[in-house]
C-alpha cells in the first residue's frame, strides 16, 4: 500500500470523527474538533486524489466512512445490530477492495511528491 492510499484510509477515519461529531457535538470543544476533522478529512482526500483518479479515491473515502460510521452506531451508540446491515457493509467493502484493487497509480507521480 503506498502512501496515498493510507492518506485516503486516514481521511475516511476523520469522516467517520467528523459525521459522529455532527450528531453528538455539544460543546465547543466537542465542535471545534468536529471542525478539525472535517478539515483534515477533505485535506487528505483531495491531496490522494492528486496521484489517484478523483472517482476512485471519492468512492472509497465515502464507502469507508459509511462503514466506519454504521459501525461506530452499533458499538459505540447502541444502534440494534442487524445481519443484513452487516452483509450490505461487507458488500460496500468487497467493492472499496475492488476499487483499490483495480486502481494503478502512476510510481513515478507518487514517489517524486
Amino acid at each position: 500500500m503506498n502512501k496515498e492510499w493510507l492518506k485516503l484510509i486516514i481521511a475516511a477515519f476523520f469522516e467517520v470523527c467528523w459525521v459522529i461529531g455532527l450528531k453528538h457535538a455539544g460543546t465547543f470543544v466537542e465542535w471545534g474538533a468536529t471542525a478539525l476533522s472535517i478539515y483534515i478529512s477533505f485535506y487528505l482526500l483531495i491531496d490522494s486524489s492528486r496521484n489517484l483518479p478523483v472517482g476512485t479515491a471519492y468512492a472509497v473515502f465515502t464507502g469507508l466512512g459509511t462503514v466506519g460510521t454504521v459501525l461506530s452506531e452499533m458499538l459505540l451508540f447502541g444502534v440494534l445490530f442487524q445481519w443484513t446491515k452487516i452483509l450490505l457493509i461487507l458488500l460496500l467493502l468487497s467493492g472499496v477492495i475492488g476499487l483499490k484493487v483495480l486502481t494503478h497509480t502512476n510510481v513515478d507521480e507518487v514517489t517524486s511528491s
